[in-house]
């Protein structure tokens, strides 16, 4: 015992003197452990060894998860079509992330009829029964069905969707229920603790924790629903899994900063990263739903790219000849007649480097903050020109190229209907055995006719029994049409459906 006592007290005299060394050596008789940048060597590292925390408590998330999860619902996507089960609304965008095969199995297994083609998430954001959820989550669904934290069960009514941000508004048949508040999301910090709050793998009330990666990350995978979409997505690494989709991504305090809609993910599971789309552009989009029947969106009417590509600005020199550098902004390469840039004055090979005095760091940046006003608002659209610089004061425009806000009933009956129709030729006509027919171009995925089933390229022909063979005739046949649509369609196979919708 003597000896193990004379041991221990060579080493307490020794850290002693280690200790005091060290307190010597440093300039402040601060910390031992920091090292002022100008004590340090050239090609020195410096290690600090870690004993505990730092004198800060550790983060606590009970007040937070108690307070969201009562406002995250269940939700259970209904389709009477295989092809619409075939688009597994389970896991968020199969075609980019990947299915594992036993879903794979389980889906090509489920019968045609009275079964949920997908589940997900959605969030309460009203005492009346208003809920957000992924445009993704709802689609092609004959019935959706909406389950509380509580066990209650709904049907719910589609209010609207806007494919651009992959967000749809729900409402239930209910008062007084808990809801999220929206906070600002462009106030948040990366590095900032979050919170996704959801149902996956139909696990109920799961809360996982993570904290912001990265803002206004953009993974193009709106453009398949989409012609213009906007991804300004927040980067977390909170867990995210299938059925995720639509759920709440809060802060702390349990207030919503976004809407869970995708993972990066090999398998189609978490393990990678999660993306949410921001609260200020979920707040703005189901605004417009609920006031118009359709989002208002402001475009600018160009086409570009990051300054920031290397490859993208190395193309671009050798196309043009040019000598433009890697730097923050976008590029514009192409401007839309009579949109709202070529009105103003933009040209091609404009620099845009900030919007609102807000600086412009990539094209889904610019997209976020033009998409995220209405047709008739004004920006401030500051621009390099070679070596000057210019600040623009823009009238936005919509996508028709009007300045007005414009609501469900002002919508054409093709607009309805989600969709472009082009003649048959005569070589289709005789393939398929007719002499009548149009062809569906630019489906709209929130329109009535993907909703019923129909494809891009599928034929339609007739509506309300009375055979069409262009736009027009549709138009026509629709023209302040109210109530119940028959609309007969053949797909790529010849098959021939018959389906039925409101076009209110």
């Amino acid at each position: 015992m003597k000896k193990y006592t004379g041991y221990l007290l060579v080493g307490l005299v020794s850290s002693m003197t280690t200790m005091g060394g060290f307190y010597l050596m440093n300039d402040n008789g601060n910390n031992p452990f920091i090292t002022n940048a100008s004590n340090q060597k050239n090609g020195d590292f410096e290690f600090v060894d870690y004993k505990g925390n730092y004198g800060y408590d550790a983060p606590n998330f009970v007040q937070a998860s108690n307070k969201a999860v009562h406002t995250v619902v269940s939700i259970k996507n209904y389709s009477n079509q295989r092809q619409q089960q075939r688009q597994q609304m389970f896991d968020p965008f199969d075609f980019f992330f990947g299915q594992p095969e036993q879903q794979q199995r389980r889906q090509q297994q489920q019968p045609d009829q009275d079964q949920p083609s997908g589940m997900g998430s959605g969030v309460i954001i009203s005492q009346d029964g208003y809920i957000v959820t992924n445009n993704h989550v709802i689609q092609g669904a004959s019935k959706i069905e909406v389950t509380l934290n509580n066990q209650k069960s709904y049907t719910a009514e589609l209010v609207g969707t806007d494919p651009s941000t992959d967000i749809a508004l729900l409402k239930i048949t209910e008062k007084g229920l808990p809801f999220t508040k929206f906070v600002d999301s462009d106030a948040i910090n990366v590095g900032d603790w979050v919170l996704a709050v959801g149902n996956p793998f139909g696990l109920t009330s799961t809360v996982t924790a993570g904290i912001v990666s990265a803002k206004g990350r953009s993974i193009n995978i709106l453009g398949k629903n989409s012609e213009s979409p906007i991804e300004s997505f927040i980067q977390t690494d909170a867990a995210i899994n299938p059925g995720n989709s639509g759920g709440a991504l809060v802060n702390a305090n349990g207030d919503l900063i976004g809407i869970n809609t995708a993972i990066s993910s090999p398998t189609g599971a978490y393990s990678g990263y999660g993306f949410a789309v921001p609260a200020n552009l979920v707040k703005k989009v189901v605004e417009d739903i609920k006031s118009y029947g359709i989002v208002q969106r402001g475009y600018l009417g160009i086409k570009g790219f990051d300054l920031s590509n290397e490859d993208a600005v190395k193309q671009y020199n050798k196309q043009f000849k040019k000598n433009i550098k890697t730097d923050n902004g976008v590029m514009v390469t192409e401007l839309v007649a009579k949109g709202s840039a070529i009105d103003s004055g933009i040209e091609e090979g404009d620099i845009i480097t900030a919007v609102d005095g807000k600086q412009i760091t990539s094209f889904s940046t610019l997209s976020f903050m033009v998409g995220s006003k209405r047709p008739g608002d004004k920006v401030a659209l500051t621009v390099k020109r070679g070596n000057t610089e210019k600040t623009y004061t823009i009238t936005l425009k919509d996508a028709k190229g009007s300045t007005k806000v414009r609501s469900k009933a002002d919508l054409t009956p093709t607009e309805v209907l989600g969709a472009e129709f082009e003649p048959l030729t005569e070589r289709q006509k005789d393939s398929f055995g007719i002499n009548y027919g149009v062809m569906v171009k630019h489906l709209d995925n929130s329109g009535k006719l993907a909703a019923a089933g129909v494809q891009e390229e599928f034929i339609i022909l007739s509506i309300n029994d009375k055979n069409v063979s262009s736009q027009d005739d549709i138009e026509k046949i629709l023209k302040n049409y109210k109530g119940r649509v028959s609309i007969k369609f053949a797909d790529y196979y010849g098959r021939i459906y018959t389906k039925g919708f409101t076009m209110d």
